[in-house]
C-alpha cells in the first residue's frame, strides 16, 4: 500500500487548482535514472493506464504502475516546506540507499 500525508495531499490540491487539474489523481512511477539507480516520478493523471493500480489516501486517488509498487509498498509521500527544502519527500522501508539530494534510490 502506498500513502500520502495531510500535509502532502494539501499540496496536491493546491497545485491542481492552481494549474487547473480536473481530477485529484496523482500518478506515482519508479524509473531508472539518478545517482542511486532508480528514481520517484510524479505527474498528474488524467487516466488510469493498463496494468495501474489505484489507491486512496486522504482524497488524493493514486495511480502506480504494477512494476512500480514492488519499490513503492509501504512508502509514504510527505511535503516539507523547512529551511532544509522545500517539496514533495518519500519515506520508503524498501531503499536501503539514497543520494544526498534525496531524489533517488536503490533497493
Amino acid at each position: 500500500m502506498l500513502a500520502i500525508t495531510p500535509r502532502a495531499a494539501g499540496r496536491i490540491r493546491q497545485i491542481c487548482q492552481e494549474e487547473g487539474h480536473p481530477y485529484l489523481r496523482l500518478r506515482i512511477e519508479v524509473k531508472a535514472g539518478g545517482c542511486s539507480g532508480l528514481t520517484y516520478d510524479l505527474a498528474f493523471a488524467e487516466d488510469i493506464r493498463e496494468g495501474e493500480l489505484t489507491f486512496f489516501s486522504e482524497g488524493i486517488e493514486l495511480v502506480v504502475p504494477k512494476k512500480s509498487l514492488l519499490y513503492l509498498a509501504g512508502t509514504q509521500l510527505d511535503y516539507t516546506d523547512g529551511l532544509q527544502g522545500k517539496g514533495f519527500h518519500f519515506i520508503n522501508p524498501n531503499a536501503t540507499r539514497t543520494c544526498a539530494c534525496g531524489t533517488s534510490f536503490a533497493v
